[in-house]
């Protein structure tokens, strides 16, 4: 699609309302990972050197509402600016004259955090006196929170209605990235799909099977496909409900020219901890006694061959238990064996949801992918092919 970027509006002496992501965890008061606080920065620093004066809109946790301390937005001010290098004044007011009074006193150069707008019922919601109340705050507004896009909120969907409305550059990456990915890729193209069950990724099993060449299942996912293949996988996690499903899925798949690609061989183990006496087998032999914890070598070989004849590369879901060694061996290995083809300028790989990016990033993998993306819910909903009406609202 086509959207507005912040390089499309006047700035100048502009009050700029930014819908942001500062989900970051806090504990005890203090924020304990920066990178999505550091994320923004790109984006509110060209604000201010483009003339305009950032106000920032955020939501924080899930206050149902109503104003609640614990999920105020305070801490994250200090955390913020230290990130971004930007003095951030804090208001503890969303809508109205206290908000209305502190972005008219805001010091040129510094940018003014919000209280969290889900303290409101208007914003979940999408309130359209609401909505109304924050463009009052503002002349021009920018969305550069893909991950809250997905949702038709005041403050992501609304808000874009009612004033000249563009992309941040956050945002803009991320649309850049995934169009590049699925919507107009360089082919073939291979889809990763790892995580627990097959149940909660159906629509996206049944997205990418008609728009790519090849899915790669791992992960408990893995189990329920050989489970439904005739294989017995012993005490896996294994959603047997899902069998007929599964072979619905693969031949779906067939029919549309999209392979599926199962484990060859397997590591199992009788007890799920750090340690734990684990063996190699082939795919078909899991003991009886025994749960399948990732994917094996010749299989992380195998796919690594497939990423050298590929083109791109979308991850979603790690391969096996990679939070527990020796069970992150064949995602190590995939990712790192696709990272060095994208250095290699051979592979374009674009990966996100929560357990991926963890998994990347442990096997020091993810700042050599082209493009790791933290929106969680919004990103499997692309994968699914929905519509997220965050970005359409910023269609051109």
């Amino acid at each position: 699609m086509t959207f507005r970027t912040i390089d499309d509006l006047a700035m100048t002496g502009k009050r700029v309302l930014i819908r942001v992501d500062l989900n970051a965890p806090v504990k005890d008061g203090v924020v304990t990972d920066a990178t999505r606080l550091e994320a923004v920065g790109p984006t509110i620093r060209d604000v201010i050197a483009k003339g305009g004066k950032p106000v920032l809109l955020a939501h924080f946790g899930r206050p149902k509402g109503k104003p609640d301390p614990a999920q105020s937005l305070a801490p994250i001010a200090p955390a913020l600016a230290a990130s971004i290098g930007v003095p951030v004044v804090f208001c503890g007011a969303t809508i109205g004259e206290e908000a209305a009074a502190a972005v008219a006193a805001l010091p040129e150069g510094s940018a003014l955090l919000l209280e969290n707008t889900r303290f409101h019922p208007g914003e979940e919601a999408n309130d359209a006196d609401f909505a109304k109340a924050m463009a009052a705050l503002g002349d021009v507004y920018v969305n550069d929170a893909f991950s809250a896009a997905h949702r038709a909120h005041a403050s992501t969907e609304g808000l874009a209605h009612l004033l000249p409305s563009a992309a941040g550059q956050l945002m803009a990456a991320e649309l850049s990235a995934l169009e590049k990915a699925l919507t107009a890729p360089e082919r073939p193209v291979i889809a990763v799909v790892g995580g627990a069950k097959v149940s909660t990724k159906l629509e996206l099993l049944g997205n990418l099977s008609k728009r790519v060449d090849q899915i790669v299942i791992g992960g408990g996912m893995a189990n329920t496909f050989l489970f439904a293949k005739g294989v017995g996988v012993g005490k896996s996690l294994c959603e047997a409900e899902m069998a007929e499903t599964a072979r619905a899925i693969m031949a779906g798949a067939a029919e549309a020219g999209c392979e599926i690609v199962l484990p060859k061989d397997i590591v199992v183990a009788r007890e799920f901890k750090a340690g734990a006496a684990s063996e190699t087998l082939p795919a078909e032999a899991c003991p009886a006694d025994a749960m399948i914890l990732d994917a094996g070598p010749e299989t992380a070989a195998e796919i690594a061959r497939r990423f050298e004849g590929a083109k791109t590369v979308v991850w979603n879901g790690p391969l096996g238990a990679f939070e527990i060694p020796p069970f992150d061996a064949a995602t190590n290995a995939a990712a790192l064996a696709a990272a060095t083809l994208t250095e290699a300028g051979r592979l374009l790989t674009v990966a996100g949801g929560g357990d991926t990016v963890a998994a990347l990033n442990a096997s020091g993998a993810a700042a050599r992918f082209s493009y790791v993306s933290t929106a969680g819910g919004a990103f499997l909903e692309w994968l699914e092919g929905k519509t997220l009406p965050g970005v359409a609202a910023l269609g051109a």
